[in-house]
């Protein structure tokens, strides 16, 4: 009998163990690519980002115009070639090729890296603005949904709205989610 008693003791502080934490834990969730993309500051890192992306490009069409334009003159001239001459050519147009993809891949590494230099202060408002929120209404958990699929979620749990007020005057409040509902 003390078994029994002892056994469904245990059950029972289990059992309210678990509803007392699932009671604490409180979840919402917050579009992170869309707040951002919705910060004032956004606008401005958008045109530093394309200004400086743009350099690059440039300066990759300009090497694959000579590209094109010495393998025009090459196919032009190399039926009077010699052999030499020609193994030569296709050698210099092979490795100016080899330059525009290592300057195309140097690029995308180098405006990557810009973009998270750039961002890292907003990112870090943004993130401190969604943790005092999250403090101030008691949620253990706030989630992105522009990188998660939410089936169900309840509006009142979409901190949008309360991140940008807490962000101040210059960010619109609108909401930037609508939660799928299922019926």
């Amino acid at each position: 009998m003390k078994k029994l008693l002892k056994g469904a003791l245990i059950a029972a502080c289990v059992l309210l163990t678990t509803g007392f934490a699932k009671a604490q834990t409180k979840i919402g969730y917050v579009n992170f690519q869309a707040l951002m993309s919705s910060s004032p500051e956004f606008a401005g890192i958008t045109a530093n980002i394309n200004a400086y992306s743009k350099t690059w490009s440039d300066q990759i069409a300009g090497m694959q115009t000579e590209l094109q334009k010495n393998a025009a003159d090459y196919d032009a001239k190399k039926a009077g070639m010699t052999d030499a001459v020609r193994t030569k050519t296709e050698g210099e147009l092979q490795d100016l090729n080899k330059r525009i993809q290592e300057t195309s891949n140097a690029a995308q590494t180098q405006v990557q890296s810009k973009y998270d230099e750039i961002t890292k202060p907003l990112i870090d408002k943004l993130k401190a603005a969604i943790n005092q929120v999250a403090k101030e209404n008691g949620y253990t958990y706030v989630l992105d949904s522009s990188s998660t699929a939410f089936l169900v979620s309840p509006e009142a749990d979409d901190l949008m709205a309360r991140v940008k007020a807490k962000l101040g005057p210059g960010t619109p409040a609108g909401p930037a989610t609508t939660p799928i509902k299922k019926n």
